[in-house]
């Protein structure tokens, strides 16, 4: 593995930070990115060399994958791992919210990937990993914007599968359900909550809260996705799930949709 370059964003917290340390161990060449990166210091650490990146921002990409392509040559590989997440009811997210959510999770990726894509199609090869969700599947009350996102990104990312076929660029969808740690960085209150919605948003919360604190193992995801990306072929999609939410895919999947509804309103008790 010496020598294959990585680059990453959303590397700060969460299932992008333990992504980028475990590409790190494996031995891959990695650059992180995050909007909390700051200075010129690139001496590679416990998260590769870090850049500053805002994936909202054309110019902060550019500048990014400038600096990235000097220090290391075109990436083998591209991880989207950046994303934050606003809750609160769907009825009364604003526009704005909508739009902070989509411009990260949504927007952020493809404004990285088309950046990244012509490098890997000139090096004859790239992989692009889009860090989705379980949400990119089926439902959380509450949770509409990073719901909404997460199954565009899914729409999109097996656009590109399909076109890029023949350009020898994979495409791989990753689908985490819930994980311990960094959530609460990154996830806000939508500013708008009203009494009609206020108890059921609690108990929501209060069982999004529990679900994240006996989820999975972060630097077991990490390993998950570095194991992954050492094959030579990728798999269209990697779930990295405990058992019960692949129950729920699958349930999602098989059964009718008013009684899976039933299904989820009773366990997050709407």
């Amino acid at each position: 593995m010496a020598g294959k370059v990585v680059w990453l964003s959303g590397a700060s917290s969460g299932l992008g930070m333990a992504a980028a340390q475990a590409l790190v161990q494996s031995g891959w060449q990695v650059v992180s990115g995050a909007r909390s990166f700051e200075g010129t210091d690139r001496t590679p650490g416990p998260l590769g060399i870090r850049l500053p990146l805002d994936v909202r921002d054309d110019a902060s990409v550019r500048a990014f994958c400038e600096a990235a392509h000097e220090l290391t040559g075109a990436p083998d590989a591209l991880v989207n791992a950046a994303g934050i997440l606003i809750l609160g009811p769907a009825e009364e997210t604003s526009l704005a919210e909508y739009q902070a959510v989509l411009d990260t999770v949504l927007l952020g990726s493809i404004r990285l990937t088309q950046a990244v894509l012509p490098l890997m199609r000139a090096a004859g090869q790239g992989k692009v990993v889009m860090l989705s969700s379980v949400n990119g599947l089926m439902p959380t009350p509450f949770q509409s914007a990073y719901v909404a996102a997460k199954h565009a990104l899914e729409g999109y990312s097996e656009c590109l599968m399909l076109e890029t076929r023949g350009q020898r660029i994979q495409v791989m969808l990753v689908e985490p359900g819930d994980h311990r740690g960094g959530a609460q960085r990154y996830r806000q209150s939508a500013q708008r909550l009203s009494p009609l919605y206020q108890d059921s948003f609690t108990r929501v919360r209060d069982t999004i809260a529990r679900d994240e604190a006996g989820g999975g193992d972060p630097e077991r995801f990490g390993l998950v996705l570095a194991r992954a990306l050492r094959r030579g072929r990728l798999p269209a999609r990697l779930r990295v799930t405990r058992w019960h939410e692949t129950a729920a895919i699958i349930l999602h999947d098989i059964l009718p949709g008013r009684l899976f509804q039933r299904f989820l309103a009773a366990y997050y008790q709407v």
